[in-house]
Order: structure tokens, then sequence, then C-alpha cells
């Protein structure tokens, strides 16, 4: 007896339903084991120093609690001074659950899923951060860089591309999807630095502006390519109609 074409496109339904169960699965299986790392930078030797136009720092990762309360502060201080009047700006007196927040903001630092790539001088005098997290978006692994900060006496000497690079390569390393972050619309430095340099693209996650609402950020991401690739051609084989 041949099958109705309603009974085919259930079977199709459910085929998609498992698939997509088993990628989630997968995808939190790996975010966990990514979370369970000692050390991420440990895995990228030869990336745990900077010396490049007169700069001569070293790089390790630890978890947000586990930084010492005087770097912490320093982290924060140094978030709030390049960051505060950019939400103020974009936020104050429009949307207050976006606004710049103190507590949420430290509670985001110190948060148990935290991760902090720190450059620091060889005297131990921190240079910059970057605050990231191994964690599922949606239905994909990813990467999630919160902040990246650099001191004002550092910058534009390379080490901001190099922090977001070794980044990159932990994403890679982590068998993780995307390396994704937020950024405002209107920090041209910021929109430079991910789109221009780092060759960020607008995520398909990122909200479209239109005649209701207009969103003062944009998420943008980049692909792990050889990990989207594998996945891409397993979905496809994957969800071949039923016949």
């Amino acid at each position: 007896m041949a099958r109705t074409g309603k009974e085919s496109k259930a079977k199709q339904k459910k085929a998609e339903r498992k698939a997509m169960e088993k990628k989630m699965n997968a995808g939190f299986a790996n975010v966990k084991l990514a979370n369970e790392q000692e050390d991420p930078l440990s895995a990228l030797p030869s990336l745990t120093s900077y010396n490049k136009n007169g700069l001569d720092l070293k790089l390790e990762t630890l978890r947000g609690p586990e930084i010492d309360e005087k770097t912490m502060e320093w982290a924060f201080k140094l978030m709030e001074t390049n960051m505060k009047a950019l939400y103020e700006s974009c936020y104050q007196g429009k949307d207050p659950d976006l606004c710049w927040n103190e507590s949420r903001k430290r509670d985001e630092l110190t948060d148990p899923r935290a991760w902090f790539l720190i450059a620091k001088s060889a005297e131990g005098t921190p240079a910059a951060f970057a605050h990231f997290r191994y964690d599922m978006d949606y239905d994909d692994e990813v990467v999630y860089c919160y902040e990246i900060q650099v001191e004002p006496g550092f910058r534009r000497k390379g080490l901001g591309k190099f922090m977001l690079k070794v980044l990159e390569l932990l994403m890679i390393k982590a068998d993780m999807l995307k390396i994704m972050a937020t950024i405002f619309k209107n920090d041209e430095p910021e929109v430079s630095f991910f789109k221009n340099c780092l060759k960020f693209e607008t995520d398909e996650t990122s909200p479209l502006d239109d005649v209701y609402e207009t969103f003062q950020y944009e998420i943008v991401s980049r692909f792990n390519l050889k990990k989207k690739r594998e996945m891409e051609a397993k979905e496809n084989s994957e969800n071949k109609p039923i016949n």
C-alpha cells in the first residue's frame, strides 16, 4: 500500500526533530567539556606571550571566580571607563534594562561561567582582558566574547587583534561552531575593529531594524569553517527525503 503524502511529511518532521535533538545534545555536551578545561590556553602554548610593537606581555586564561580581587576591580574599572558612556548614550532614559548597571556588570564578570584571557607585563601589571564564555547560542555551541578591553597605553599595537585571534583559536580547539560578540552600532572604532580588522560578519541572530524598533547593537560572528562544513554535510545526509 502506497504511503500517503501526509504520512511521509509526518515521518520527515519526526526525523528532523530527532536530528535537532541530537544536535542540541551534542552541543551541550561539547560546551560542558570545554568548560571542564583547567586552562584552555594550555592547548596553545605558542600564544601565551605577545612580543610585538614594543610590548612584552604574558597571557593566561582564568575563570571569573578565580581572579583575585585587585585584578577583578581593575577589569571592572577599565570596562566602566571604556563602556559606561556608550551604554548611557544609547539607553539612558530609553531602556533601563539595557542601560549601564554596575551591579549587573560586576555579576557578569564573576559569573561561574565566565572565562578571562588576561595580558600582563613581566611585572604583573595588567594591560588588557577579554571576558568570554563557552556557551550555547540557540542551537549552536559558541565562544561568546562579552568584553575586550585594552588599557590606553597598550592600544594600537595589535594586542586586541591578537587576543581575539587567540579566542578564535580556542573556539576551534574546543570544536565550537562560532565566535560571537555584541557591538554598539554607533561605536565606530569597535565596529571597524570587528568587521573590518577581524572580518566578523553580522550574525543570523542579530535583530533587524524595522519601522517599529531600531536596535542600538549588532551581533557579529565568525565561523569555524571546518566544523560548519562537517555539520552541513551531516545535516544534508540526515535530512534527505524519505521515499
